[in-house]
């Protein structure tokens, strides 16, 4: 690694560290997998505290469902899940605005790339340290839920080693949809615009893939359901381990092309010093 190539990361790992994205994010993902479960065990008090003189007086009989939301870890760590590659998502995305694209539009690379900043040193940071870093904050926030799931409900039926899996796959599909909005962003230097795009597919192509029996195998927009379903199925046969690996490997490869289609866009790109106004 060149000393430019070094600089680069030093620069971007400190403006991640330094504008407090890196807590804000890790934070965020951590807080909605905590919450899901003790959201989940809540409605299951809750409903069982009204069960004797409001839904009795209504005909409704709520046990069942009571049972089933009081029951096993897998509908806690499940539900993580959802919260995980939902809305941690979205948070995620409108973060790294600035990464992708923000820091082009206030001019910010400007000077850098007259001095001499190669393309390739500028990107290749933002397509490690952020996708990384959601994959860590992914794993380690669906253990966390499985640790809260374990003490709120009456019965663990989650292994670790599904536990570990099902985060795996939820931390790639937050690194693809990381990859997405960097390429997005720094192509058309519309941070804004990448950001509604990449929020849009996130709600959209997951929400159709559920509707539709559809086999989520190989499909980079469909890993998080993926992740739920080895949660709530439990174990994994080794045929299905070396599915997963595939679709895994797969998505990392499209994140490879991602990170060449944004350095083809900035190797595109002349700097237009006519006017009275410096523009990318």
């Amino acid at each position: 690694m060149n000393l430019q190539t070094r600089a680069s990361f030093k620069k971007e790992l400190l403006a991640y560290l330094r504008t407090h994205r890196f807590l804000v994010i890790g934070l965020s993902i951590l807080g909605l997998a905590i919450f899901s479960p003790l959201l989940i065990a809540g409605m299951g008090s809750f409903m069982y505290a009204f069960s004797d003189f409001y839904y009795d007086e209504m005909g409704m009989d709520v046990t069942e469902m009571v049972d089933m939301l009081g029951s096993t870890t897998a509908i806690g760590v499940a539900s993580a899940v959802e919260w995980i590659v939902g809305a941690g998502v979205i948070v995620m995305i409108v973060l790294l605005n600035r990464a992708a694209g923000g820091e082009q539009k206030k001019r910010a690379v400007i000077i850098p790339k007259s001095a001499g900043l190669r393309n390739f040193s500028y990107l290749l940071p933002k397509f490690i340290i952020y996708p990384l870093s959601v994959l860590f904050f992914s794993v380690v926030a669906l253990l966390a839920a499985w640790g809260i799931s374990i003490l709120v409900f009456d019965t663990n039926d989650v292994s670790f080693s599904t536990v570990l899996l099902a985060g795996v796959l939820a931390g790639v599909h937050m690194m693809f949809y990381a990859c997405m909005h960097l390429t997005l962003g720094t192509a058309t230097s519309k941070a804004g615009m990448s950001s509604a795009i990449c929020i849009t597919i996130s709600i959209l192509l997951p929400t159709m893939f559920a509707m539709y029996t559809m086999d989520y195998m190989f499909n980079p927009f469909t890993l998080g359901l993926l992740a739920q379903t080895t949660v709530l199925e439990g174990a994994v046969t080794a045929s299905e381990l070396i599915d997963f690996g595939i679709s895994t490997a797969f998505v990392l490869g499209l994140m490879a092309l991602a990170f060449l289609v944004a350095l083809f866009a900035q190797n595109a790109k002349r700097v237009d010093n006519t006017g009275n106004e410096i523009r990318l």
